[in-house]
């Protein structure tokens, strides 16, 4: 059972049961870009370790899910989602400061409880976004050279040396990729973390998770609003 209700804002007493964190639509894409994403992995990178199979289908193909479920994710969060949650203002920089000073032990205020995103969820989501835009980008530039069931290849449609900057540019972005999610997995599995995990799973984090890691004035909890916060 699920049940959120606004209450005490400061206090967050109105909170009780389970908080819905995630809402079904956005954890079917996540997983779905997480599949596709490590198809694209997969195949760019096995080939070259030296593991030998016919890799371009199955990257192509899983380069242009990942666009379709990048570009729903785009309109998604624009009409129906509280994508203001996701900016960095001047108070998430100040925030960033007095943890800095509290972890080298220097005297000072704490920093505030985050919203329903804190700063480096933020950030990381950024980085992704632009370094995924930019091999989707550069990938659909190069199957250009492939052949699809809807056209012929053709690879005079660029120069060499633009031919070269693009496969320098979807390089470089897909090395970035990788590390992010070596890096995505690792935060995964840390043990404060796992709440995080488990409502990309689940769903949801409990009322104590809520209360204990975000300002409830911050990522107010509601009917209506429930899961937009």
């Amino acid at each position: 059972m699920t049940m959120q209700a606004t209450g005490d804002k400061r206090g967050g007493s109105g909170v009780t049961g389970r908080v819905t964190r995630h809402k079904l639509p956005d954890r079917i894409y996540h997983w779905l870009m997480a599949a596709s994403v490590l198809t694209l992995v997969g195949t760019a990178f096995l080939p070259i370790i030296g593991i030998k199979f016919k890799w371009v289908a199955p990257h192509w193909i899983a380069g242009c899910i990942l666009t379709v479920l990048v570009s729903y994710h785009i309109v998604r969060a624009t009409i129906w989602l509280d994508w203001r949650s996701m900016l960095v203002g001047v108070k998430d920089v100040i925030n960033a400061w007095r943890s800095v000073r509290r972890a080298m032990l220097l005297p000072g205020d704490a920093p505030d409880k985050p919203g329903k995103y804190p700063l480096l969820n933020r950030v990381y989501h950024h980085a992704v976004a632009s370094v995924v835009i930019a091999t989707i980008v550069t990938g659909l530039l190069m199957m250009i050279k492939v052949d699809t069931p809807l056209w012929e290849r053709n690879p005079y449609f660029f120069t060499d040396m633009t031919w070269g900057w693009i496969y320098v540019l979807h390089g470089i972005a897909s090395l970035i990729v990788l590390s992010l999610i070596m890096m995505h997995i690792y935060f995964g599995f840390r043990p404060e973390k796992l709440h995080i995990t488990r409502s990309m799973i689940l769903g949801w984090i409990t009322r104590e998770e809520y209360l204990e890691e975000h300002d409830p004035e911050a990522w107010v909890i509601s009917d209506e609003r429930d899961g937009k916060g």
